[in-house]
This record gives C-alpha cells, structure tokens and sequence, in this order.
C-alpha cells in the first residue's frame, strides 16, 4: 500500500464515522419530533427549509451581524487579557495559587445572575455583550494557561538560565513554546463559552441579535423560529470546536 492511499484511508473511515453521526443524530431528532409533536419542535426537513428562507431574508442578515460583532470584539478580548494574566500568574506562584481558586469560584457562579451589574455598569448594547461574553471566556483562558505555565519542566527554566537569558528571552524562546499547547486547550474552551455569554447577554438586554431574536421567538413561542437558530449556532460551534481540536492535535503532536 503506498502513502498515499495510506494517508485517504484514515480520512475516508473519519468521514464515514461523521456521516454516521450525523444520520443518527437526524434519526433522534425526527424520532422526538414524531413524540413531543409540531407544538415543541419541528422535523429536520422543515428546520432546514425554513433556514434557507431566513437565511434569504435581508431582515435577518444584521441581527447576525450584529451578534458576530459583539462575539469576535469579546473573544479578542477574553483570549487576549486571558492568556496574558494567566501567563503572569503561572510565573509568579504566590499569587497564581491565590488567584486559582477565587477564579473557580467565579467560573463556577451563573453568570446571568451577574449581568444585571453589567447593564448597570456598561448600559444596554454592543458594550454590555462585548463584557458579558468576555465574562464567560476570560476565566478559563487564565486558568488554563496558569496550569500551562506551572506544568512547564523545570529543566527547560535551569537550560535558558544557563544560556544567559533574559526573563523576556526566555518567555519568547522557551517558555511560551512549551505552555502553548495547553494554553491553546483553553483558547478553544474559551471560544464556545464566549460565543454562549454574547448569544444570553443579547436574549437578556439587546434590541438586535441572534439572542434577541431568539428571545422574541421564545415569547410568541414561534417553534421554527426557535429550531432555526438552535440549528445555526450549534451547527457553527461544531464546525468550529472541530476544526479547533484538529488544530490542537496537531500542536500536540509536534510538542
């Protein structure tokens, strides 16, 4: 067998597994259609169909504008201030190890109970979401690459002081490239809570939105409405977190 065709076999049988998948999650959710009925969810077929109309719709397009908007400011944000303070709080211990845990507690906390402080402090709007959803992401980058930093081999630190380097020499050169696949773990686990905190801040304090149209949709209890968006933003975050994880395996292997 050559490497080529050893290289396709993987690709096809992955492909294969996801087209099972995906049948079988069709099957499930036609099944619960046929037992909760039209009133609660509608099949897959009518889900799509109507999809395609709201996507053909000019009145959708910046309601999702406006949710990717406030979703990429809050995730720059969240994967930024995250992995720098979680990278100062993994080199200096003292604090880290008192950090971790106020860092669990609020991570643990719902954080809706948390937003009407944001409205208060940043009024209603693009600023509220942007905090709220940089709420949800910013802790778990921290933590993770705190833990990246700690976990670091403490050979690595003893070989650039040997060498003579300097402590940013040392973060650029041989620290930040050993803690990166970690920290990168938690880059990704950061992406699908953002997307969550922008998506509720939109339900709860927003005139525009995905969010707000889902709210609106919940209230008059519009089922396609409902299933429609469901189906777009969990088809995104699959995509997403799919093509994230194949990244990080990789990252992994060429540790």
């Amino acid at each position: 067998m050559t490497s080529a065709s050893a290289g396709v076999r993987p690709k096809l049988e992955r492909a294969g597994e996801l087209a099972i998948l995906i049948g079988l999650l069709l099957a499930a959710w036609q099944l619960m259609h046929h037992i909760a009925g039209d009133i609660a969810m509608t099949t897959p077929m009518e889900t799509l169909r109507y999809t395609g109309k709201l996507l053909a719709s000019a009145d959708f397009w910046p309601h999702l504008q406006t949710t990717a908007k406030a979703f990429v400011i809050a995730l720059a944000l969240a994967l930024a201030a995250g992995s720098f303070i979680g990278i100062l709080l993994g080199f200096h211990r003292l604090s880290g190890e008192v950090a971790e845990p106020i860092l669990v507690a609020i991570y643990s906390i719902p954080k809706v109970i948390l937003y009407p402080i944001i409205l208060l402090v940043f009024g209603l709007g693009l600023v509220s979401e942007v905090a709220f959803g940089t709420l949800h992401g910013i802790v778990p980058v921290m933590v993770f690459s705190m833990s990246a930093v700690r976990n670091i081999k403490p050979v690595l630190i003893r070989t650039g002081r040997v060498l003579g380097l300097s402590t940013w020499s040392m973060m650029r050169t041989i620290l930040l490239p050993a803690a990166f696949p970690e920290i990168f773990t938690g880059l990704r686990i950061g992406f699908s809570v953002t997307l969550l905190g922008t998506v509720m801040a939109e339900m709860f304090g927003s005139k525009r939105g995905l969010g707000f149209l889902l709210m609106n949709a919940l209230g008059v209890n519009d089922v396609q409405l409902i299933m429609s968006l469901a189906l777009m933003l969990v088809t995104f975050a699959a995509i997403a977190n799919t093509a994230l994880m194949s990244i990080e395996r990789r990252i992994y292997r060429l540790k």
